[in-house]
């Protein structure tokens, strides 16, 4: 097979937000597979907020950047993996990627669940939200929760799976009057509340005047601060990732009042989706139902075309997307 491949390089490190000069497009000829594997055509990449983090020295410079996708197998050369075969990998960020089975998931046909589910809600985004609410904070029916960045992909994935788990009061985050209310009125949410209004604990406390027991952490800093002044005795924090610090070029401040951890007896766990994959099957087997109900809703913002993948990133990290930002490269169908 015959044609060409275009991949993303990063070249140079950031120093606070990155820019569009921080990537290449690298155009070679189409990736040949090798005995036991097989080339796949992206359909779907992932773009997520960690990838700001191995910017900063988790990705090589100069090589194909990494994360996860959906892509057809368009040749094989293993037994694993038929030409026309939709699969789950790790190498997103370019047109086309040569897969290892054994590091690749065969994606099952759901019908009435759109394919790029398989990167928002039944995805690591889906699956950072379930293990939070469930595994680290445990969250009981009846109880009351705020999330912090609660319109980007996590967060709306959290809001909806809550409300399937009987959570009290819903309060969340989010970075403008839009999102606000795409919160309320679109994902369920009892209050909600742009954090550029005033000091995150006191817009919290409006939110949530009784306090909360919850808390699933987005953001980090001040919202952390926050979220520990309302959290009544016994409160309990899943803290997911610090989108609100990874491109500060100074150290955070906040939070100042964590010794209140000790006086309430809270408890703060972090959590790496990546150590909970046995969980993925129990994910499915609890929302593709309500997928296909229409109850749970992919939130999702989908830029078509593999030239705009870094202007995606971009936006991204400026908050230009709700739900779960994916670039869509090929035909799906």
């Amino acid at each position: 097979m015959t044609g060409t491949s275009i991949a993303i390089h990063q070249v140079s490190r950031p120093h606070g937000m990155p820019g569009a000069e921080h990537f290449a497009f690298v155009e070679e000829s189409r990736p040949v597979p090798a005995e036991g594997t097989a080339l796949v055509e992206n359909i779907y990449l992932s773009v997520d907020p960690y990838m700001r983090e191995e910017m900063d020295g988790g990705w090589e410079l100069n090589r194909p950047l990494e994360g996860r996708s959906i892509g057809r197998v368009i040749e094989s050369r293993t037994s694993a993996l038929a030409v026309g075969d939709l699969v789950w990998h790790g190498h997103s960020w370019r047109t086309h990627a040569v897969v290892d089975p054994s590091t690749t998931r065969l994606l099952p046909v759901l019908p009435g669940v759109p394919l790029s589910a398989h990167l928002s809600v039944l995805g690591g985004t889906g699956l950072s939200a379930y293990v939070g609410l469930t595994r680290i904070a445990r969250l009981q029916p009846g109880e009351d929760l705020f999330i912090s960045a609660a319109a980007g992909g996590v967060g709306s994935a959290a809001g909806q799976i809550a409300r399937l788990l009987g959570v009290g009061r819903l309060v969340g985050s989010a970075g403008s009057p839009a999102k606000v209310k795409h919160l309320t009125e679109r994902l369920g949410f009892d209050a909600a509340f742009d954090y550029h209004d005033g000091p995150v604990g006191e817009l919290l406390h409006r939110a949530a005047p009784q306090g909360i027991d919850v808390y699933l952490d987005n953001v980090g800093g001040e919202h952390l601060e926050g979220a520990i002044s309302a959290l009544r005795d016994h409160g309990r924090i899943a803290w997911c990732g610090a989108v609100g610090q990874y491109n500060s070029t100074e150290p955070p401040v906040a939070p100042r009042n964590l010794y209140d951890v000790v006086g309430k007896s809270l408890r703060l766990e972090g959590f790496l989706v990546r150590n909970h994959m046995n969980v993925r099957d129990e994910l499915y087997e609890f929302l593709v139902p309500h997928i296909r109900s229409g109850r749970v809703v992919p939130d999702e913002t989908v830029v078509e075309g593999f030239e705009h993948m870094v202007d995606a990133f971009l936006g991204m990290l400026r908050g230009a997307n709700t739900g779960k930002m994916i670039v869509q490269v090929s035909e799906a169908t």
